[in-house]
C-alpha cells in the first residue's frame, strides 16, 4: 500500500508508494487550488468576529455577505434565504427539526424517502421518540420517489416533506419539481438534501418549488467546515442552537467566514464550469459503467441508468463482499467505497441498497465509483484494467460459487 509521509525539510506530503487514483468524490473532495489560494490571501485579514462593530468586523462581515449573496446565486434564491452552517448534516438537523417543531400548531407529521442520508433518517427516529409521526414512503427498483406516492401521504397535520434530490449513494436524481409542486399545492413544507446535486446539476429553487434545500463546501472542491441551509422567506423554523444570535438568529456561533468565503469562491467556479465538468464526467462514467458490465459477469447498476448523477457509477457483483474489493482497490491504489462515508464502517447491509428491493447479501457486494475534476481518461482505464482480476481472485475465495 502507498506511504504518505510529511517532508522534513519541504514540509509538504510525498507519496512513496504506486499509482494512486482517488474514486471517492462522493465522500469528499479535495479543495479546488484556486479556491485554496484565495482563502490562503484572506485568511491574514479576515480573522475578527463578524458581530463585532469595529472595522476588523466590518471587513469579516463585508465577506460574509458577499460570500451570502455568491451562494444564494448558484441557486437562484435572495442572500438573506441563505444560512451558513458547519456541514450538511447540521443544515438537515435544522430543516427538519427547526421546521417541525416550529409549526406544532399545525401537526406532527412528517414524510421522508427511505433512501435518505443517516443524518435524516436520525433525524426522523429522534422526532419520533419525541412524539411526532414520520412516513417514509417506498421507491423503486432505481431507488426513484414516486410523486403520486408523496401526494397520497400527506395529511392535514402534515408539516414537512424532506427528499433528496440525488442520492449519495447510487446517484439517483429525484422529481423534486413534481414533488415541490404537490408541497405548494397542498400548503406543506418542502426540504431537500442537495449535498450530492449542488455544484453538479442545475438547481433553481424557484423553479422546483423548494422551501428549504442543504448545500456543503466539501462536495464541491471547497473547505471542510461550511455549508448552508437555504430557508424560503416566509418558512416558520425554530434554530437548534442558541446563543449569541449569528445568522438571522438562525444559527448561534461565532462565524468561520474563511470556510465560508472558500465555499462562496467554490461555487462560483462550479456554477461557471457545472455544464462542461458535467459533460465530461458523464462520458467517463457512462465508459466505467459500460465495460465493468460488458466485461465481468454477474456485475449490475445499481441506481438510474439515466437520471442520475454525472459523477456516479455504483454496481453490484455478485459472490464478492464489499469491504474486501476495497481493500483490494485500495492496494492497487484505487480509494474507493461501498456507499456514503458517513456509514461505510457500519457492518449492516446499506438502507438504500435494501429499500430498492435487495436482499442482504446482494447489497454487501456493491461498489460505489465516484468521479471528479482530477479524474483523468488514463484513471478510468486503470481501474477498468484492474478491477476483473480483483473480483475474479475474490469469487475464487468466495464461499459462494458461480453456477
Amino acid at each position: 500500500m502507498a506511504k504518505i509521509i510529511v517532508s522534513k525539510k519541504k514540509k509538504v506530503l510525498r507519496n512513496l508508494g504506486p499509482r494512486r487514483i482517488y474514486m471517492d468524490y462522493g465522500a469528499a473532495t479535495p479543495v479546488d487550488g484556486r479556491v485554496a489560494k484565495k482563502i490562503a490571501a484572506v485568511l491574514p485579514e479576515i480573522f475578527a468576529n463578524s458581530m463585532s462593530f469595529h472595522s476588523f468586523g466590518r471587513q469579516a462581515r463585508e465577506v460574509l455577505e458577499q460570500s451570502r449573496a455568491e451562494i444564494a446565486s448558484v441557486i437562484n434564491a435572495k442572500p438573506e434565504e441563505i444560512i451558513f452552517t458547519g456541514s450538511a448534516t447540521e443544515s438537515n438537523n435544522l430543516a427538519i427539526k427547526g421546521v417541525m417543531f416550529a409549526n406544532r400548531q399545525k401537526g406532527k407529521h412528517l414524510i421522508i424517502s427511505p433512501i435518505e442520508h443517516a443524518c435524516v433518517m436520525e433525524s426522523a427516529a429522534w422526532l419520533e421518540r419525541q412524539g411526532f409521526e414520520v412516513t417514509r414512503l417506498e421507491v423503486d427498483k432505481y431507488g426513484l420517489v414516486n410523486p403520486g406516492d408523496v401526494a397520497a401521504a400527506i395529511r392535514s397535520d402534515t408539516v414537512l416533506v424532506s427528499v433528496m434530490h440525488a442520492n449519495n449513494e447510487i446517484g439517483t436524481i429525484e422529481p423534486i419539481e413534481e414533488i415541490g409542486k404537490i408541497c405548494r399545492q397542498r400548503g406543506v413544507w418542502f426540504h431537500t438534501d442537495a449535498a450530492q446535486s449542488f455544484g453538479k446539476i442545475p438547481i433553481d429553487v424557484v423553479a422546483m418549488n423548494v422551501d428549504l434545500l442543504t448545500a456543503s463546501s466539501q462536495k464541491i472542491y471547497g473547505p471542510k467546515g461550511a455549508a448552508c441551509l437555504y430557508v424560503r422567506q416566509g418558512v416558520k423554523i425554530e434554530p437548534i442552537l442558541h446563543g449569541g444570535g449569528q445568522e438571522s438568529g438562525m444559527r448561534s456561533s461565532t462565524v468561520n467566514v474563511p470556510a465560508i468565503y472558500g465555499f462562496a469562491q467554490a461555487g462560483l467556479i462550479a456554477k461557471k464550469e457545472m455544464a462542461k465538468e458535467a459533460a465530461r464526467q458523464t462520458k467517463m462514467r457512462d465508459k466505467l459503467i459500460a465495460q465493468i458490465l460488458g466485461t465481468i459477469p454477474h456485475s449490475y447498476l445499481n441506481g438510474h441508468p439515466q437520471k442520475r448523477l454525472p459523477n456516479n457509477a455504483n454496481v453490484r457483483f455478485d459472490f464478492v463482499e464489499g469491504e474486501s474489493m476495497i481493500v483490494q482497490l485500495d492496494v492497487n491504489g484505487i480509494a474507493a467505497s461501498t456507499g456514503s462515508a458517513c456509514s461505510s464502517a457500519k457492518l449492516t447491509a446499506s438502507h438504500v441498497l435494501t429499500a430498492i428491493g435487495m436482499a442482504p447479501q446482494e447489497a454487501h457486494g456493491s461498489l460505489r465509483l465516484t468521479i471528479g475534476r482530477g479524474t483523468k481518461e488514463s484513471d478510468i482505464n486503470y481501474v477498468l484494467k484492474i478491477l476483473p482480476g480483483i473480483i475474479q481472485r475474490l469469487r475464487e475465495l468466495s464461499p459462494f460459487k458461480i453456477n
